[in-house]
């Protein structure tokens, strides 16, 4: 079931991207176009992660905490560098860059690749193939020569 889900949230996110690249033909479709893409891309991002994780009958186990994270930080990242306002010569810098692109590159850029790896390998025992995975591989791979 969470794979089912996981590809229907990959098909949402493809659609809010190519209505994101159609708002350049419309009219005043830049505003709404950027946030079809922020939503586009995070649900992209993590639906793809859910179908690399995502084991049978068990869903993504602990993982739900980090993607969701990950989710969060990338529309958070994304969102805040739409809302601020235009930034001028002289403006604020944060770790040598412009606040927008310190968001971007530490926010949606860094933080999830702190946390991700981490949750990974804290839950690689539960995530990874069980003894009973291994032997239907084996076998199937046995039957297949």
């Amino acid at each position: 079931m969470t794979k089912r889900i996981a590809v229907g949230a990959t098909v949402f996110a493809t659609c809010c991207i190519a209505l994101a690249y159609a708002s350049a033909f419309v009219p005043g479709g830049g505003e709404w176009g950027a946030w079809s893409m922020v939503i586009g891309l995070a649900t992209m991002v993590v639906s793809l992660m859910v179908l690399g994780v995502a084991r049978r009958g068990r869903g993504v186990g602990r993982l739900a905490v980090p993607l969701a994270f990950t989710f969060v930080v990338i529309v958070a990242g994304f969102g805040a560098a739409l809302l601020l306002p235009v930034e001028t010569v002289g403006g604020r810098l944060v770790l040598g860059l412009p606040l927008r692109a310190a968001l971007v590159l530490y926010g949606v850029g860094l933080l999830p690749i702190l946390v991700l790896p981490l949750a990974y390998a804290l839950t690689f025992d539960d995530m990874t193939l069980s003894e009973a995975d291994l032997a239907r591989v084996r076998a199937l791979g046995a039957e297949y020569r």
